[in-house]
């Protein structure tokens, strides 16, 4: 070897550290709320295909599902005309649950002459329907069931395809999009919380650099979360090279576009389900145009969406031989007054 080779400056030599970000996890093999259970028979009632109190904490877990359920129940029961057997706030109960669990119930209660007395409405989340044709039972966790005089309780179900027991909701195909919307907008509050806002890969090959430093550098944007993010770094390195240290954004500027998009699209995916216009419950237009004619969107959606849900409804009156639902015509000729 020459003399010029061995007084040649050696490059500086450190260790190059990597990590993984794990195995990974396959989300087909998981199982969650959507897997479709058959109603087996626990001995004296079915079980229902699907946990109706996993379907109860669905609704607050979204906004948009949340409010559009509550829309449609308030519609109802504006409509509704209250009666000796069924009163205005049993009604919205009734509503409620049909919305929300795609079934609900009705106790019939029976004067001593054997007349229809009043009508109740038990919780449906709670309802077993009985193996025995007419039978009920409601089932509360720690508490002994009750069973219903048989005969006394109707059963209001949506249609399904699988199993002719239970009821399932309209919207039960969105709920993945109201947990991702849900998941974007818990993330993002520990994002803000934690203050891990690096999102970035801090790429130094200044020689002039020592361990300390980077020791120094490393503490500093440990520091740098939890109460005092937020925080301004400092690097002195006299003769360093221009691109020495380098700042490279990974994901910071494409998380802020995806959650806005996750939010955008589960919101949509949310008034899909639940077919109501998005002006009505108060979504405020991205576009110039705007959503156009509100009053003309709550007359097209009353005619489409609230009747047919109050025939449907209506189907209590042909179970108890008289008329216990009935509903007024949906008017907004006051609301333009």
């Amino acid at each position: 070897m020459s003399d010029t080779a061995k007084d040649a400056p050696q490059a500086p030599t450190g260790k190059f550290e990597a990590f993984t970000f794990g195995e990974p996890t396959p989300v087909l093999d998981s199982r969650g709320l959507l897997d479709y259970l058959e109603c087996w028979r626990n001995g004296r009632y079915f079980e229902p295909p699907v946990d109706l109190h996993g379907l109860s904490r669905t609704t607050r877990s979204n906004p948009y599902l949340q409010s559009g359920l509550t829309f449609k129940r308030n519609m109802l029961v504006r409509t509704f005309k209250p009666n000796r057997l069924l009163s205005r706030s049993q009604f919205a109960q009734l509503a409620l649950d049909f919305l929300t669990f795609g079934m609900a119930y009705v106790e019939r209660q029976n004067a001593l002459s054997g007349g229809a007395l009043r009508l109740n409405v038990p919780l449906a989340q709670y309802m077993r329907r009985g193996v025995v044709d007419g039978e009920f039972f409601q089932v509360r966790a720690g508490q002994a069931e009750h069973e219903f005089r048989p005969g006394s309780v109707f059963q209001l179900r949506e249609a399904d395809v699988d199993q002719e027991v239970y009821g399932l909701p309209e919207w039960m195909p969105a709920i993945q999009s109201a947990l991702l919307n849900e998941s974007a907008t818990l993330f993002r509050r520990k994002y803000y919380t934690n203050g891990s806002h690096a999102g970035f890969i801090l790429y130094l090959s200044d020689p002039q650099v020592n361990d300390a430093d980077v020791t120094s550098l490393r503490e500093a944007l440990k520091d740098a979360r939890g109460p005092g993010n937020f925080k301004n770094l400092f690097l002195h390195s006299p003769g360093g090279k221009k691109d020495g240290v380098q700042l490279i954004p990974v994901s910071e500027v494409a998380a802020k576009d995806e959650f806005n998009g996750i939010k955008s699209v589960t919101r949509d995916d949310m008034l899909a389900s639940l077919r109501v216009p998005p002006q009505l419950i108060g979504i405020v237009p991205q576009n110039s145009g705007g959503f156009g004619s509100i009053r003309e969107a709550a007359l097209v959606w009353a005619a489409m969406e609230l009747q047919p849900l109050q025939s449907r409804m209506e189907a209590i009156n042909e179970w108890l031989g008289i008329e216990a639902i009935s509903f007024e015509q949906f008017d907004l000729a006051a609301a333009g007054t």
